[in-house]
């Protein structure tokens, strides 16, 4: 999850960015039969609907802060976890391999720079649409900016004392892109599916998602609410078809048994759970409950799966 501060960074300056709400006409009427009036309120003119958007240079700017402010965060984290051994004169690379039992973290690590390059676009694609941008170019935007980012990290591995530039992680970093943002363009994917995280710490660990390989899992889930079929069945709704990837034992003390493992199973979707019960079934998402969907868009909650493993 190297992408982390980044896109926390981003999602800040667009909460600073926020626009006024466009409404259709539609709503305008609506609003005002709500309100009791005789008559319909007039829809706004498009003078009005054009002085509400953000201008070029608005919008520039606007950008360059929820760019710019997630690079700054992934320095300074950069700076402080990752290559605080200095850098060396010397661009290095070094073959790491993919998923091989004897590679470093059995390929979790790899899945780890997949899912933050996944995350990153959608959390950035989310911050820039907020800041004004058209749907498709703040995605747009938000691939090529995050896999800078991603890229950028990749380089500045190869110059660092402690690490070497992989082409391995370069080209996940690539695929986690892609999937974040065909998810975001394509709505009725989104629903049926989740690139999420499921993490426990590890026994040679401290509490660490982002670092701690041997804890987590990769899960790819299909949601039952994201089937027509199903979206209405008062029980099946609310669960999940999961298979996965994880690895045990990488981390470990010298000895310890390393396993790599799929995973098959059932998976509590907690959004549709949360937005049936504590929210109501409300059809008007709440701030917060936007905060939580989002939050389990991308983490499973330990708990929340039964989950059969197989060694490969």
């Amino acid at each position: 999850m190297l992408v982390a501060a980044c896109v926390t960074g981003a999602l800040d300056a667009a909460a600073q960015l926020r626009l006024p709400s466009i409404r259709s006409p539609e709503a305008y009427a609506v609003a005002a039969r709500a309100s009791g009036a005789e008559q319909p309120a007039a829809a706004p003119s498009d003078e009005t609907r054009q002085a509400d958007r953000p201008t070029p240079e608005q919008l520039r700017l606007r950008n360059a802060a929820v760019i710019g402010g997630g690079i700054l965060l992934v320095g300074v984290y950069g700076g402080a976890k990752w290559w605080q051994d200095g850098f060396t004169g010397d661009f290095r690379t070094q073959k790491e391999g993919w998923f091989g039992q004897n590679t470093l973290s059995g390929g979790a690590d790899k899945l780890g720079h997949a899912f933050s390059a996944y995350v990153g676009t959608r959390l950035v694609a989310q911050a820039l649409e907020a800041a004004g941008n058209q749907p498709e170019p703040a995605r747009r935007l938000a691939a090529w900016s995050t896999l800078g980012v991603m890229i950028g990290i990749e380089m500045l591995d190869g110059y660092s004392k402690q690490y070497r530039f992989s082409e391995e992680d370069a080209l996940m970093n690539v695929v986690g892109v892609g999937i974040g943002y065909l998810l975001e363009r394509n709505r009725e994917l989104d629903r049926l599916l989740d690139f999420r995280l499921l993490y426990r710490r590890s026994e040679a660990s401290n509490f660490d998602p982002a670092g701690d390989y041997s804890g987590q899992t990769y899960l790819l889930v299909a949601k039952a609410s994201g089937i027509p079929a199903l979206r209405d069945n008062s029980v099946l709704r609310y669960f999940e078809l999961a298979a996965g990837y994880g690895t045990r034992g990488y981390q470990g003390p010298p000895g310890a048994e390393r396993e790599r493992n799929l995973y098959f199973g059932v998976s509590l979707n907690l959004s549709e759970v949360l937005g049936q019960t504590v929210f109501r079934g409300a059809k008007e998402r709440s701030r917060t409950q936007r905060a939580t969907d989002l939050f389990f868009e991308f983490i499973q909650v330990p708990g929340t799966t039964a989950l059969a493993s197989h060694q490969p």
